[in-house]
């Protein structure tokens, strides 16, 4: 069967084999598109019938020779617009999109930016392969980049593929490496930080690493190269979390990213280490030194394994370079 995300009507006759199931489960089963959570909803909205009669027991259990009826709406238009802003596409197909997530750019529409975001790119460009997620033609954001960290992103386009990369994600069932540049020099030069993560007390617009009402996380690191004292080249992987709890643990282990303007609060004793023109590149970089360098999974329809791996942008290899020269 194809793999649309919404079909406008499903009308099917249960066997023997499949009597005593759950009702949502046997039509997500039957339809092999549509999450069993959103054929729960359809089903309390009273949208299927047996045998002409309507039921909104997503639980009952399938009777053989009953026909079931589904009639879904057509998903909804999205609530932000489309937009026709470019950002690099690594990989397309009809489930979903893999990009290289330029720096400054926004993942979600929000208060402070209701538009201009990845999310209003995204629906300009996929159009109407965006066949519906939850009843609405929006892409399926599975996990988030930060608005100043760049990197490979997987978007869903199909409430299925959201669905089983969602849950791959929750079972880190996902390949994920960062490139950052710290300051100062981590030591051992590979270790691993664990602590829950949660709102910092002191300042809530931040995280930190806190001792009650945090969410477990564990990020592994490694020196990959060492800028004298003052600074190195790290990459890191994520045992749990998000790509956000790099920015926290590293800051907790007393070596902020460079440029981090939540975590970095005070010019850095390590600075002193550096030569002009490093040192004010260093200082002045715009954005939290960090990019998600790659990514793999497997593809939530045909199970292929995938890759995807991108260089760091300009902005970061030309401080690289130069802190490079100062060694």
């Amino acid at each position: 069967m194809a793999d649309p995300s919404w079909l406008p009507v499903l009308s099917c006759t249960a066997t023997p084999e499949e009597a005593g199931a759950r009702l949502d489960s046997y039509l997500a089963a039957r339809l092999g598109a549509i999450s069993r959570s959103r054929i729960k909803a359809l089903i309390l909205e009273g949208r299927v019938t047996r045998d002409g009669a309507t039921t909104r027991d997503a639980s009952e259990s399938v009777q053989a020779g009953a026909t079931y009826r589904l009639s879904a709406p057509a998903p909804e238009p999205a609530t932000p617009r489309g937009q026709n802003i470019a950002f690099p596409i690594l990989y397309e197909d009809s489930f979903l999109l893999v990009l290289d997530k330029p720096a400054g750019l926004v993942v979600h529409p929000a208060p402070g930016n209701p538009d201009g975001t990845l999310v209003n790119a995204l629906i300009a460009h996929c159009g109407e392969s965006l066949t519906g997620i939850g009843g609405e033609k929006r892409p399926g954001i599975v996990h988030r980049l930060d608005k100043d960290t760049s990197g490979v992103m997987v978007v869903a386009k199909t409430e299925l593929a959201h669905t089983r990369l969602s849950a791959a994600f929750a079972a880190r069932d996902i390949e994920r490496a960062y490139k950052a540049i710290c300051w100062g020099v981590p030591n051992p030069g590979a270790g691993q930080v664990e602590g829950d993560i949660g709102r910092d007390p002191r300042e809530r617009k931040r995280m930190a690493v806190v001792t009650r009402n945090g969410k477990y996380a564990l990020t592994s690191y490694r020196i990959v190269n060492n800028f004298g004292l003052a600074a190195a080249l790290i990459t890191c992987h994520l045992a749990t979390g998000r790509t956000h709890q790099i920015r926290v643990h590293m800051a907790h282990i007393g070596h902020p990213l460079v440029g981090d303007p939540v975590y970095l609060k005070r010019r850095p004793a390590a600075a002193k280490h550096l030569a002009e023109p490093a040192r004010s590149l260093a200082l002045d970089f715009p954005r939290q030194a960090l990019h998600a360098e790659s990514l793999g999974f497997s593809h939530p329809i045909t199970g292929q394994p995938l890759s995807f791996a991108t260089p760091p942008p300009e902005d970061f290899r030309a401080l690289e370079r130069a802190l490079l020269a100062c060694t």
